[in-house]
């Protein structure tokens, strides 16, 4: 596995690319099939996430299995961009769970959230919601929901949590463009973190949603939407390095298939052939102000 550095070549910390369970090998650039170290990684990934929430008290002991994983049913359709240590742990991890622009609002794991059976935002929600699936069907672009999003200790204060956001900005590029849903809590930065890279608040009929308490978390939250094609500009050149570092990441699959990674992208977009990802985003690269980094998200 080759490291994955920053522009000025300091990091010395890999990406790891882990493919949904149930996908079928795809021709990245450097894919393997080995079901073993695809269990290893997200065991990894769902005990540091688990570990993560019980020290803020976002879970309950129960919550977890038996060896300490906080296990979600989305993980088997996702993506996991991890960040790996010197010593090939996890070290940081974020889900990526794309859908069809097809997908109903009720099928959506927002549609579980505190704001979403709110009597006096739960139908706005839906409305915005609903608003940006039929933007994503307009562009031919799959729905993302973003979550999961864990940084371990030792990399806080780091520039490690806006790396992976940066890099799910370029995962999405990668995959053909996509609009996007993340909730994330408020604690140590981590909805301004976001709201610095691109993130917006969800707004309908000119009405912003404002954050919320989340009873299932036991703190107040965000929800924020994202467009792939407009990452704040001055971060634009930074999107367009961890594209290009991911699409050359080790991607590990659970087992083998023969689709290419534009025949992937297709599915994803519903049966559309990608074209390329027209953007409007001024050419601009400012060296970025780190953010301190988030624990959990």
């Amino acid at each position: 596995m080759r490291f994955i550095l920053s522009r000025g070549g300091r990091l010395r910390r890999r990406f790891v690319l882990l493919a949904p369970r149930y996908s079928h090998q795809v021709h990245f650039s450097d894919s393997s099939i080995d079901a073993t170290l695809h269990q290893r990684l997200l065991t990894e990934a769902q005990r540091l996430r688990g570990q993560i929430a019980l020290e803020e008290n976002a879970i309950q002991p129960w919550q977890l299995s038996a060896d300490g994983r906080h296990i979600q049913q989305a993980d088997e359709h996702s993506w996991h961009l991890l960040t790996l240590d010197e010593r090939g742990h996890v070290a940081a991890c974020t889900r990526y769970l794309p859908h069809l622009n097809t997908v109903s609002f009720n099928e959506l794991t927002v549609a579980r959230s505190a704001l979403a059976t709110s009597e006096i935002w739960g139908a706005k929600f839906r409305q915005a919601v609903e608003t940006d699936l039929a933007l994503a069907r307009k562009r031919r672009w799959s729905y993302v929901e973003m979550g999961g999003w864990v940084i371990s200790e030792k990399l806080r204060c780091t520039t490690e949590a806006v790396r992976m956001v940066l890099t799910a900005y370029g995962l999405a590029q990668l995959f053909g463009g996509a609009l996007g849903i993340s909730t994330v809590t408020r604690r140590r930065g981590s909805s301004s973190i976001l709201r610095r890279i691109g993130g917006e608040s969800v707004v309908s009929r000119g009405v912003e949603l404002p954050p919320y308490y989340e009873p299932a978390h036991k703190c107040e939250m965000e929800i924020l939407r994202f467009d792939s094609s407009r990452p704040n500009p001055r971060y634009r050149c930074w999107v367009d390095d961890c594209r290009s570092y991911i699409q050359n990441a080790p991607v590990i699959f659970a087992k083998a298939g023969d689709r290419s990674l534009e025949q992937i992208r297709v599915a994803m977009l519903g049966g559309f052939q990608h074209t390329g990802q027209n953007s409007t985003v001024e050419e601009t690269c400012a060296q970025p102000v780190w953010e301190q980094s988030t624990g959990v998200a």
